[in-house]
């Protein structure tokens, strides 16, 4: 009788979970098919730096947004002096103090008659179609969700019965005014991501380019705009709002702006180094050759080995072409088997390999660290070095963000790689398996040698300022350990496990690296 009842309910279940296979998105609604300007020279924009532009032909300007509080100030500026368009691509829009700021900017831009094209991933909007639906509204903006979950069942039920669709994720990020200036890089829009949220901090980074690499970042984004997955967000909800829905929430948001107006945060913001630079007019840039570097949307919706659609092979051709030295920047490292096997085999040919990750302590996902953890020791041996953050001492090194919010954890999320100190790649891209073939991913590889050179020489000095260099070391038994190596408070300090974790933490941790998850990781 027991065992009736719990297959019975092991049935119901079933049921339950399956019901959700029949959800539908929307038939037959409106797509328009729209493209990037092209005729934008004469903007504010297109005319900005016009001799440099003239005295580097076929080449690009590129400048680092490096610290939270420059960022948000680029991507205002930008939003502020639009005069034709503003494309606007990322993973995740949040519901917070930022977000309502980089909204309300747009929104203000789209009053003026610029025209705004907002594209989100739906992993994080749930609960949230009318305010999509109300900015679709405008008659100068619209908004498209990506990859959509069904309205018609609830999202856990579909991570099962629609698993391998909605579990593959758009984590592009792009922002693009006129056809003229872009921004690419690791940010989502959220208070971690720029400096306002006072207990998580991430170390990001953005690269803001002008010049003819502006038209490859709009190419890029008409093939998701235009993409089948691509839905206008009053479709997903199925009535447009109201004219009182439209005018509450404007008035919502309106009124939040404004009480921000003297907050900490807004005053930050004007004291930022990049807003001080733009003042003064001394925003300067380097030049050199580019290329963006993006998965086809396709990807979402082939098999893993469709390598034509994908953005992996691509960055891989630059690191091996890589003759002397490599340094990657990832948040998120789960190298496999295979990435193992390949970063040895670069070891081989004499390529020094440098990798700052997170740590178990800075990690904001630790499920991931259990898919990268179990292949320290073999990375070690091969002469990879490995550095974790230490994010005591990052957060006592942080730059730029004049602003007190308290303790925070400080996070890694910048995705960055260096080649031969000659090229360097920034973009949504982790070395990870979900990046590689499950998710979308877009970046720029440029040729600057002053900026590829400034990120080599950071990590020369600061690399035991803010991680600790991970060793491989035997004990008098001839049993191999890692050892962690760093500074804390001016003193060097030596840890036989990882630094600033608890033992149920680890133990977790350990526990999750003997499952096969790494290809979802």
């Amino acid at each position: 009788m027991i065992i009736t009842n719990r297959i019975t309910a092991c049935g119901l279940l079933l049921v339950l979970l399956l019901a959700g296979g029949c959800a539908t998105l929307p038939e037959n609604y409106d797509r328009p098919i729209t493209y990037a300007y092209t005729d934008t020279d004469g903007t504010l924009f297109g005319k900005a730096k016009s001799d440099e532009k003239a005295a580097h032909p076929g080449e690009s300007g590129f400048m680092l947004l490096v610290n939270g509080l420059d960022a948000f100030v680029a991507r205002a500026v930008l939003s502020d002096y639009a005069e034709r368009s503003i494309d606007v691509q990322y993973f995740l829009i949040y519901n917070d103090k930022v977000a309502m700021l980089f909204i309300d900017r747009l929104l203000k831009a789209a009053d003026r008659g610029v025209r705004v094209r907002l594209l989100v991933d739906d992993i994080n909007l749930g609960g949230r179609d009318l305010g999509a639906a109300v900015l679709d509204s405008h008659p100068n903006m619209q908004v498209r969700i990506f990859n959509p979950f069904s309205r018609k069942a609830t999202r856990f039920r579909q991570f099962f019965t629609r698993y391998g669709s909605v579990t593959r994720r758009m984590h592009n990020k792009s922002f693009t005014v006129d056809n003229q200036v872009a921004i690419l890089g690791g940010r989502n829009i959220g208070d971690e991501y720029f400096a306002a949220d006072p207990a998580v901090a991430f170390s990001d980074l953005d690269v803001l380019a002008i010049g003819p690499i502006v038209q490859e970042v709009s190419n890029a984004f008409d093939l998701y705009w235009n993409d089948e997955l691509a839905y206008p967000a009053i479709a997903l909800r199925g009535t447009p709002p109201t004219a009182t829905e439209i005018k509450r929430l404007r008035e919502e948001l309106d009124t939040y702006v404004a009480q921000q107006e003297n907050s900490p945060y807004l005053q930050a913001l004007q004291e930022a180094a990049l807003s001080k630079e733009i003042r003064e007019k001394k925003v300067r840039y380097n030049w050199g050759k580019a290329e963006v570097l993006y998965d086809h949307p396709d990807k979402i919706e082939h098999d893993f080995d469709k390598e034509e659609l994908h953005i992996a092979p691509k960055v891989g051709a630059y690191m091996d072409s890589a003759e002397q030295e490599i340094i990657i920047f990832t948040p998120y490292f789960v190298p496999t088997r295979s990435g193992v096997k390949y970063l040895k085999e670069l070891r081989k040919k004499g390529v020094q390999i440098r990798i700052l990750t997170n740590s178990l302590a800075s990690t904001n996902h630790f499920y991931v660290h259990a898919g990268y953890a179990k292949h320290r020791k073999e990375l070690l041996r091969a002469g990879v070095e490995l550095y974790e953050v230490n994010t005591k001492l990052l957060q006592e090194n942080r730059e730029g963000e004049n602003v007190d919010y308290g303790k925070k954890k400080t996070v890694l999320h910048a995705k960055s790689f260096v080649f031969d100190r000659q090229k360097v790649f920034i973009g949504s891209l982790n070395f990870d398996p979900r990046s590689v073939y499950h998710n979308t991913e877009i970046g720029m590889v440029f040729s600057s040698e002053q900026i590829a050179n400034g990120l080599a020489e950071w990590f020369d000095q600061n690399i035991a300022r803010v991680a600790f260099r991970l060793a491989v070391e035997s004990n008098e038994k001839g049993y191999e350990k890692i050892v962690w190596h760093g500074f804390e408070e001016g003193q060097e300090v030596s840890y036989n496990k990882d630094p600033h974790t608890g033992f149920w933490l680890r133990s977790f941790v350990g526990f999750l690296s003997f499952l096969p998850i790494d290809s979802q990781l």
